[in-house]
């Protein structure tokens, strides 16, 4: 667990660099990421190859004892290979190519840039295949950001209708999979087949479904080639990929399948900017449950400790506001996803730049070199971390479901302007947080019998398959929550014959007879285990078979109907949640479940912005808001870093389990 950071030399006088990197072993750096967007550097033109200024870095990295991660530089292609090659920019929906002037301008389709990408990728392996200080390599950068996994270019269009000839075999299983005599969109050949262009109105649902799913799945294919390249010349070295916050557009389990370990890059003052209304405290250090969901999936992605390969040092250029983050909110940051099972938090970057688009980006240190706000987090974290022992993975008792098909198909058929499918997953997560609970975010294909209760909310696609494996594990004693617009499609994106939630009807033990998004001003009402709780956005009347119920419809045109139920099956029980729960809800369901489950947990929930996490049986408390808290612990516990009372936007870190701990907030 240790502390690393984003350098890029080819922006400083070479003078300059032995200083920085001195400054960087006395902050405690022990990585350091070089590369990213370096290819007109590496190459200034076509077959003039310039790595020396890359191995002075390298060798003044390796003198202080650190080591280094390279990129390949695909993420931007230089202006002479656009010249050369002005086929592999990619097109909007429209037909507008998307010029030079900015980066991830590519399209992975093209054959052109796919020659072009072996090719740099090949000659940058083989010249520092035995170099002592390069520890790995991270897969270009960032893929699919501004937009661009999904390219509606001729390329796309060929390997497009050749995706689809693969996956159907035939034209006419394809027309009667998707459907296509609604609006006599009939197909009689592949080749007729384009990505969804800009049209009249909207696409066909199983259209933009499957198209969702071969834009993904270029951007495997091309990830893939690289991660060959290089694991051709070292097979020692570690191959990763940066993702990013809650990006549903590339399915981070199929480019992880392969990856040693998956990376994220984590902005915790942006991305809570992007989930609505942040509060101040989050608008200071971000929401721990937003930051903590992405540390959990691309931990769980390749089932393996993740790096933050890109965290946040100070303000930031790109979200629409950019105060400065609270004082100790750079460290916390760096507890927080080692909590969760980083082994490694990367800092963006070391200096502010002074060029180009992210000059208003903050570094660790000032674009004069003298340290900003960050460095000295980042130096404490580093220190901090150091002293503790190595840990091993997260040991979760709790899964939550989690599929791009489901958001694909659910983004393109919302039924109601404020479902959103991460916010949804998001209500379960923050209630399993708040009590403590480690979680694991996994696919439905994902091996579940290791989990003592398993949430799957909004299983929306779904076929046999997934309805015997959720079968089996109830039977064998597990406790699953099921929840709204489940069991609804099958896996082309058309309506099931039976009604919802189709196959999983046998499990559930009750059908949907109605469903409704309600109005914001319309009553949203039940009760349940006695008590009167609200919900929001979606609600489903139920008609028992063998289920029992556990919550009414109190108003809004269907009082005493059902709303949640519950059904005993096997060794376990299936509770199935018709409403999307408001917190106070979501919290009495998650209780229910880590109940029967057996699964220790804190006896409230913990307050707003606190978290406590466990790891190796370590507990991080992690305080994001802007007051003191007090833990009550234990007689056994011990403070390893910390104290009892612990200030605001700090932490504490504890060798006691989570469900001993009690938080009061002052």
């Amino acid at each position: 667990m240790t502390i690393g950071v984003c350098y890029f030399p080819e922006h400083w006088p070479d003078e300059r660099w032995r200083t920085d990197i001195e400054q960087m072993a006395e902050a405690g750096i022990e990585y350091v990421r070089m590369a990213e967007f370096a290819w007109s550097r590496l190459e200034p033109e076509r077959g003039e190859f310039d790595f020396e200024w890359l191995e002075r870095a390298l060798e003044l990295i390796g003198e202080h004892d650190m080591q280094a991660v390279l990129c390949t530089p695909t993420a931007t292609p230089p202006r002479w290979l656009v010249d050369e090659h002005p086929e592999i920019l990619q097109e909007e929906p429209d037909g507008t190519t998307r010029h030079f002037g900015s980066r991830r301008h590519y399209c992975f389709n093209s054959p052109e840039y796919a020659r072009e990408t072996d090719r740099i990728v090949e000659r940058m392996a083989d010249h520092f295949s035995d170099h002592p200080v390069v520890a790995g390599w991270q897969t270009d950068n960032e893929f699919g950001c501004h937009g661009t996994v999904r390219c509606y270019c001729d390329d796309c269009s060929r390997a497009f209708s050749e995706w689809l000839r693969e996956r159907y075999d035939d034209i006419e299983t394809l027309n009667e999979e998707w459907g296509t005599t609604f609006w006599s969109q009939r197909y009689d050949a592949f080749e007729q087949i384009e990505p969804p262009r800009h049209t009249v109105t909207d696409h066909h649902p199983s259209l933009l479904l499957d198209f969702y799913r071969f834009s993904s799945d270029s951007v495997v294919d091309y990830n893939e080639r690289q991660l060959d390249a290089l694991k051709a010349e070292n097979d020692d070295w570690f191959v990763t990929h940066n993702f990013m916050s809650h990006f549903g557009a590339l399915d981070s389990y199929d480019v992880s399948e392969r990856l040693e370990f998956a990376s994220w890059d984590s902005y915790p003052t942006g991305h809570v900017q992007q989930q609505g209304e942040p509060s101040v405290d989050e608008l200071l250090a971000g929401d721990p449950d937003v930051v903590g969901l992405d540390h959990d999936l691309y931990r769980s992605a390749a089932n393996a400790p993740f790096w933050v390969m890109e965290q946040q040092p100070g303000d930031i250029n790109w979200p629409p506001y950019s105060p400065q983050p609270a004082e100790g909110a750079m460290r916390l940051w760096a507890h927080h996803a080692v909590a969760h099972g980083a082994d490694e938090v990367v800092y963006f970057r070391w200096r502010r730049c002074r060029q180009g688009q992210e000059q208003y980006h903050a570094g660790l240190r000032n674009a004069d070199g003298t340290p900003a706000r960050g460095y000295d987090d980042a130096s404490a974290a580093a220190s901090e971390l150091e002293e503790l022992p190595a840990l091993s993975n997260v040991d979760a008792p709790v899964a939550i479901v989690h599929e791009y098909d489901n958001l694909w198909a659910l983004d393109n058929q919302p039924h109601a302007p404020e479902f959103d499918y991460w916010s949804h997953l998001e209500t379960y997560y923050r209630a399993l947080r708040a009590r403590g609970v480690s979680v694991d975010i996994v696919p439905p294909t994902r091996d579940l019998s290791s989990y003592d209760a398993v949430v799957a909310p909004t299983l929306h696609l779904v076929d046999e398959n997934i309805a015997d494996t959720l079968q089996s594990y109830t039977e064998d004693g597990g406790e699953l929550l099921l929840t709204m617009r489940s069991g609804v499609k099958d896996r082309a994106n058309k309506l099931l014959n039976e009604p919802a939630p189709g196959p999983l009807a046998d499990i559930v033990g009750a059908t949907v007879t109605e469903h409704g998004a309600p109005h914001p001003n319309m009553e949203r009402v039940l009760e349940y285990d006695g008590e009167t709780f609200e919900y929001t956005v979606w609600n489903e009347r139920l008609e028992l078979e063998s289920a029992t119920v556990k919550a009414t419809y109190q108003g809004g045109g269907a009082p005493g109907t059902a709303a949640i139920t519950q059904n005993e099956i096997g060794d376990g029980c299936v509770t199935y949640c018709g409403v999307w729960p408001e917190s106070e809800l979501a919290d009495a369901l998650i209780s229910t479940v880590l109940d029967r489950a057996e699964i220790p947990s804190t006896d409230e929930a913990l307050p707003t912005n606190v978290r406590a996490i466990e790891r190796d049986g370590y507990t991080w408390v992690t305080n994001f808001s802007g007051e003191k808290i007090t833990l009550d612990l234990p007689e056994h516990a011990s403070i390893i870093q910390g104290d009892r009372r612990v200030p605001e936007y700090d932490l504490a870190v504890l060798d006691a389990p989570v469900s001993s701990i009690q938080v009061e907030r002052k």
